[in-house]
């Protein structure tokens, strides 16, 4: 139960509330997706590749052998949920309800990114850039960029639907580069909105420190970079919210809740980059 909503029991109180600073979901629509699953588990079937032999008259064929495989994902099931008492409600002159869905909404889409990035963390086969290119114990720069572009161009990866996820510390690094910031080599979007959304073929996402873990960092920060067709995103109940009345406690039950799973599919597709904060 909102316990603490006591604190809005004044004689005079602003009807504009002011929420607590919360992300909401970056991630989303960045990695092949499922949606509607009937199950707990989603595999997606991967096929390997082959090369195309000399033809000689008159002889069998030389088949390919390609290899088939698939990978699963795993669902789970996450809820957020609050009261809203009905009693508390007459204290307050703000509709503490709708206030609410807002928080559990995000708090859930929060929970999506981080079951991507836990996927993104555990892929195997990957390409690394280490936290020494560009200069011993670096943060983000171009010579990272460059790296890791470069290891998915030597496998081949699509340049379309490549992204970058990486932290805030990292955006800072990076509107430090010349290369970046200057409009010489960039938009002057860097230098006016203190962003960057595109460069070298990636879309970059960037996000701050999130309660739900983040993009990891035990010692030094490790930043993903992946083929949109790399990782696999499935969902057996898309997020819905709901505001029901629960007699027993007098109050108003705000949730929302999903059932999702996230898996990678090729680690081929998938470059993990060390940064030193």
């Amino acid at each position: 139960m909102a316990i603490n909503v006591s604190s809005a029991f004044v004689d005079l109180f602003d009807s504009e509330v002011k929420q607590a600073y919360q992300a909401e979901s970056v991630l989303r629509g960045t990695m092949r997706t499922r949606s509607g699953v009937a199950g707990n588990t989603v595999k997606f079937p991967t096929i390997g590749k082959g090369v195309a032999t000399i033809r000689v008259p008159q002889t069998d064929v030389t088949p390919l052998n390609v290899t088939y495989g698939q990978v699963t994902a795993t669902m789970e099931d996450y809820i957020a949920a609050e009261y809203s008492d009905i009693f508390q409600q007459s204290h307050i002159n703000f509709d503490e309800r709708s206030e609410l869905v807002q928080v559990v909404s995000k708090s859930i889409a929060r929970r999506m990114d981080q079951i991507m990035i836990d996927a993104l963390n555990a892929a195997t086969g990957t390409s690394t850039v280490a936290t020494t290119v560009g200069g011993a114990g670096t943060n983000m720069n171009i010579e990272k960029l460059r790296a890791t572009a470069k290891a998915l161009n030597e496998k081949n990866v699509p340049s379309e639907g490549r992204n970058l996820l990486m932290h805030a510390s990292q955006l800072d690094a990076m509107l430090g580069e010349t290369e970046i910031t200057s409009q010489d080599f960039a938009a002057v979007k860097a230098l006016v909105q203190g962003e960057v959304n595109t460069f070298m073929g990636f879309n970059i996402l960037t996000m701050g420190d999130r309660d739900e873990g983040g993009i990891p960092k035990p010692s030094t920060r490790t930043c993903f970079a992946w083929h949109k067709d790399s990782m696999g995103y499935a969902e057996s109940m898309a997020q819905k919210t709901e505001v029901n009345y629960v007699p027993e406690k007098t109050s108003f039950l705000v949730s929302s809740m999903f059932s999702a799973g996230s898996v990678a599919i090729d680690g081929e597709g998938i470059v993990k980059i060390s940064c030193t904060e």
